[in-house]
């Protein structure tokens, strides 16, 4: 049994961690959530409001990208 050497490149998706700061409601989560699939219709989001934790999974999109979709609805994105 041969096992060739693996060449390609990582996983072209990963996770994106941000600190969201305004999100006080199930509307706002909403909006921070379509501004995110906005860049990237496939990304897979999950918030803890109390925290102000946005995970963004299953992305390749650049982080600049979507903090800046975040940012236009109206939310403080820490850097």
């Amino acid at each position: 049994m041969t096992s060739t050497p693996s060449t390609s490149s990582p996983s072209s998706s990963s996770t994106q961690l941000f600190t969201v700061q305004g999100m006080t409601c199930g509307h706002c989560e909403r909006a921070v959530t379509q501004a995110v699939r906005g860049v990237d219709p496939d990304a897979t989001v999950r918030i803890d409001r109390g925290t102000g934790r946005v995970e963004v999974g299953n992305t390749d999109a650049d982080r600049a990208a979507l903090a800046s979709a975040i940012a236009e609805e109206g939310y403080a994105v820490a850097p």
